[in-house]
């Protein structure tokens, strides 16, 4: 049963990209360690740009591209839970 259903049903993988300015401007070292884990999860991809060419929401809040999907928050942490309810 395990091979029909890594044939037939994928995860879900959930492809996150930030903008690098973004995540260097509203990320705090205490989150590090929480984003990481996050990113460590087998079905979550990321991938960091030096620019996204979202200059006007870059220097609001924190965002990223999740899936095609813009998502900001108002902080970081808000951004993570985000992230997580997605995957």
């Amino acid at each position: 049963m395990k091979l029909f259903n890594r044939w037939f049903f994928k995860e879900n993988k959930l492809i996150v990209e930030f903008c690098e300015k973004n995540l260097d401007q509203f990320l705090t070292e205490d989150e590090v360690p929480k984003y990481e884990s996050f990113f460590n999860e087998k079905n979550v991809q990321y991938k960091e740009y030096e620019c996204q060419s979202k200059c006007k929401e870059c220097k609001m809040a924190p965002y990223a591209v999740v899936n095609g999907e813009f998502i900001t928050a108002a902080t970081s942490s808000e951004l993570l839970e985000k992230l997580k309810s997605q995957a």
